[in-house]
């Protein structure tokens, strides 16, 4: 299914980038780090370039990377430009389709967050079995 530039609504970092790919095919709201509708985050953008970028658009964030919201200045981009993440939480790596299964098992409470939350900044674990926030 391809992309609907009007339907944008997530994008999925590039340290999970196959995951990113994965959605990108499965659901059209999906663009990840050198999409083509995303000319201004081309593969290999560091977190305070793609980070305004996307949330200028207003897209909510997947991604793996924890440090996101313990350097300095990642963390001030999160809160000057009221990012919304879901970070795939863990203490190892899975495989991209273990990241899929996670999603997809979660993809309600993810919508509803979502609802919930409204708008940025925030910070949301998606673990096993659960949603939590982490303070950002």
């Amino acid at each position: 299914m391809p992309a609907d530039p009007n339907r944008l609504r997530f994008y999925a970092d590039e340290n999970i980038l196959g995951l990113g790919k994965a959605l990108a095919i499965a659901r059209d709201d999906v663009v990840h780090p050198g999409h083509a509708l995303l000319p201004e985050v081309p593969l290999g953008s560091l977190d305070p370039q793609w980070m305004p970028a996307i949330a200028a658009r207003g897209l909510i964030v997947l991604g793996r990377d924890r440090h996101i919201r313990t350097k300095p200045a990642e963390l001030a981009a999160l809160r000057t430009h009221g990012l919304r993440v879901f970070w795939l939480a863990g203490k190892r790596d899975l495989t991209t389709w273990g990241y899929l299964v996670r999603i997809v098992l979660r993809w309600d409470d993810i919508e509803s967050t979502i609802v919930n939350r409204g708008a940025g900044p925030w910070f949301m674990a998606i673990a096993g079995s659960r949603i939590t926030e982490i303070p950002a």
